[in-house]
């Protein structure tokens, strides 16, 4: 109902104006007659609403003289009532004057009449007698170009419009309008502008910090949702198939690269239950194709590669670059996108550039992106805004000082594909007005010939890839555009009054500024920097985790996690988590207590290695908690270097030397050559008994008392049996049984003497 109403007389005709003017003059005076001068317009049209005209295809869509001109879509009847006697017509209106022109048409709903022109000739209408209720009809008006009396050289409005009757409204009215554009460029131009279009190759996270215990160190993926992307008719795959035969950039997110060629060596991918082992990847053969494809498609083609991971430089310039250590991480990353471009893809790509999210700089922005060795930064025209005074739009180069050049992309021309384009409707007019603004650009008053940029969005889909692609091949018939590349754009004459001061702070748009990693997270990447750090100095192969957590590290940074601030903590735990298991698979062995008994004695403690490789510069020191009780070697405590091979454990002796006696409490922990505390300590009790010199008399006493003692047992035993031998050689051989016993002096046992 509003839209109607604001459509009542919204553009009356000249001679209606007119008249109305001169009735206000004539009737100020009458208040009662005046109140009919403000009285609602009759309706200009009804129900403008009620047929949905969707645009299935303009074809071609940049004619020239000699061509017919096909039209072709669908009218959907939205209404409650069959609609009678019905025609689609085509409208083409005057010449466009303007870009904003451009744009007002774009966004104008509902049939104006006075404003929108009126049919061409019938004989091109499409007729439709009858379309029920809540029915759709598909159409193709043909009309040879010649037909359409256009002039001069410009962008004109073409309007398809349905126009029937219906019982409520018996009388004909337009019941549906949709408007596109139509490139008039016939001939080519006598200057041409220089379009550069980004063709972005860049994909989210998808590789955790786990990677397998063989020599490949086989990694271990997220999910397989990559495969999804590069199999045929996904996302991936169509940017190589559909990039390889346009006149683009290719702008590569190395790790998408790394990622790719690590499924062609084998990998493997997490199990989603909680718990389990990881399952072998299936998806190698896929990825081999797809690097073969993308190989031979940028071959000839100029290759900018991003920092490696596509870092979020707005993140790292408003909440990371005051955490020590993270800015530290951009140099590394750009050098490990040559190296992974080259190695993938055996073509030298340049890395002069960086691009912040949607193109939005800030001073700080700036600093950040050219830290890492950067010398052009690809912006957006919204963010480097113009002030007008020029009357065009110019080129994209504009020095920024400090020898860095601000690549500016035109805003109109990048987001132009953004919009959901599965429906062929959408896509056409996306199109057809990418190709109206290209044209517009090349026909601003301007002396010299001018360059231009598109940079869309960073991971554009499927379809909208298909609309990119479509608009650019509308482009190759070269008669007002001719391509150019990125590198050629940067260096292109700047125009002496373009805008080249950058927004300050608090321009930044506030929705980007929202989707930023916090500060906690550049913290929390940092402590799994310094982790990192203090664990590798132990390892005798430490490439082999600090390649993979290198990577981890500026992944955890990457523009990737913008709007999915939950999955990318969830990363940066997991990380950290899986690293910390790494290095407590070096340990002191928990040990039981133990009893020290004498004034001295060793006391063993274990170190446990259970990586697949071995491990050095680590000090294994012990200490006890009462030196006066005590103590190894001269103090309270002792070390001693240790060395482990990999799935081994090492025994190290300490002497321990006891003053008193009673528990005492030591600790042994490990401490890297530097002294930096390196695992959990471990903690037992050892209980000291000390003997003194006075003990060990007694003790001695004790002792000679019972040698004594023995000597004496064992003297008389002697004796007892020597008389026993003399008796028995005294005594007859035929002494009878019943013969008296000696006296007590001829006895030689004595026993009755004892008895």
């Amino acid at each position: 109902m509003a839209e109607a109403a604001d459509n009542q007389g919204a553009s009356p005709a000249p001679a209606r104006r007119r008249w109305l003017r001169r009735a206000a003059v004539l009737l100020t005076g009458t208040p009662v007659l005046a109140a009919l001068v403000y009285a609602p317009a009759p309706p200009a049209q009804a129900a403008e609403s009620a047929v949905d005209v969707q645009l299935t295809e303009v074809a071609p869509s940049a004619p020239v003289k000699s061509d017919t001109l096909t039209i072709s879509g669908t009218v959907v009847n939205n209404s409650r009532e069959t609609i009678k006697n019905a025609h689609v017509g085509l409208r083409v209106g005057p010449r466009l004057g303007d870009r904003s022109s451009i744009d007002e048409v774009a966004d104008r709903k509902g049939f104006r009449p006075g404003v929108d022109p009126g049919e061409i000739d019938q004989a091109f209408s499409v007729k439709i007698d009858s379309l029920p209720a809540k029915v759709d009809q598909d159409f193709t008006i043909k009309v040879p170009v010649n037909k359409l009396d256009l002039g001069a050289d410009g962008v004109y409005q073409l309007g398809i419009s349905l126009s029937g009757s219906t019982d409520s409204r018996p009388g004909e009215q337009v019941l549906g309008i949709q408007r596109t554009f139509l490139p008039w460029q016939p001939d080519p131009a006598a200057k041409r502008s220089s379009l550069t279009y980004v063709w972005p190759l860049i994909s989210t996270t998808h590789v955790t910090a786990e990677s397998g215990s063989d020599e490949l160190q086989t990694p271990v993926f997220l999910d397989d949702s990559l495969a999804e992307e590069l199999r045929p008719g996904g996302r991936l795959e169509r940017m190589v198939s559909l990039g390889k035969d346009l006149p683009i950039t290719w702008v590569i997110d190395p790790d998408l690269l790394t990622t790719v060629d690590a499924m062609t060596k084998g990998y493997r991918v997490r199990s989603p239950e909680p718990g389990g082992k990881p399952v072998q990847g299936r998806n190698k053969a896929l990825a081999e194709q797809w690097l073969s494809s993308l190989e031979s498609a940028v071959q000839g083609k100029k290759v900018v590669a991003l920092p490696f991971a596509d870092p979020d430089l707005a993140s790292l310039a408003h909440h990371g670059k005051d955490v020590s250590g993270t800015l530290g991480q951009l140099r590394p990353a750009t050098d490990k996108a040559k190296d992974a471009v080259e190695t993938v893809l055996h073509v030298t790509p340049s890395t002069d550039f960086s691009w912040p999210v949607d193109g939005a700089i800030d001073p700080s922005i700036v600093n950040v992106a050219t830290s890492a060795g950067a010398h052009n930064v690809l912006t957006r025209s919204d963010s480097l805004q113009e002030t007008g005074s020029l009357g065009y739009t110019p080129t994209a180069a504009r020095p920024i000082g400090a020898g860095t050049t601000a690549v500016v992309a035109d805003a109109d021309l990048s987001t132009a594909f953004e919009g959901d384009m599965a429906r062929a409707g959408d896509s056409t007019l996306a199109v057809q007005q990418f190709l109206a603004h290209s044209l517009a650009l090349n026909l601003q008053n301007s002396d010299e010939p001018r360059s231009y940029v598109v940079a869309p969005q960073r991971r554009p889909s499927a379809m909208q890839a298909e609309s990119m692609a479509t608009a650019l091949r509308g482009l190759q018939g070269g008669r007002w555009s001719q391509p150019s590349d990125l590198e050629a754009a940067a260096a292109a004459k700047p125009d002496p009054g373009a805008a080249t001061q950058v927004p300050g702070a608090g321009q930044y748009p506030e929705s980007l500024a929202k989707q930023e990693l916090p500060v906690s997270a550049f913290e929390k990447i940092r402590t799994t920097r310094n982790t990192l750090d203090h664990f590798k100095v132990i390892l005798t192969a430490p490439d082999r985790v600090e390649i993979p957590f290198g990577n981890t590290t500026n992944r955890e940074m990457s523009t990737s996690w913008r709007g999915r601030p939950d999955d990318a903590r969830i990363y940066r735990d997991d990380v950290q988590d899986y690293l910390i298991g790494l290095t407590d698979k070096v340990k002191v062995v928990p040990k039981s207590d133990a009893t020290l008994s004498g004034h001295s004695a060793t006391i063993p403690v274990s170190v446990q290695n259970s990586l697949v490789q071995d491990v050095h510069n680590l000090v294994l020191r012990v200490k006890s908690a009462n030196p006066t009780r005590l103590v190894f070697g001269d103090s309270g405590e002792a070390e001693q270097e240790v060395t482990v091979q990999g799935g081994h454990s090492q025994t190290v002796k300490f002497t321990a030397n006891a003053t008193a006696s009673g528990p005492v409490e030591v600790t042994a922990r490990l401490f890297t050559k530097d002294g930096v505390p390196y695992g959990k300590e471990r903690k037992f009790t050892v209980e000291a008994t000390e003997i003194t010199p006075t003990v060990m008399l007694v003790i001695a006493g004790g002792v000679l008392l019972l040698v004594l003692a023995g000597i004496k047992m064992y003297a008389s035993r002697k004796r007892v049996a020597a008389r026993a031998v003399a008796e028995d050689s005294t005594q007859p051989s035929d002494e009878s049984p019943d013969t008296e016993p000696q006296s007590a002096e001829g006895s030689g046992t004595g026993e009755t003497v004892d008895r």
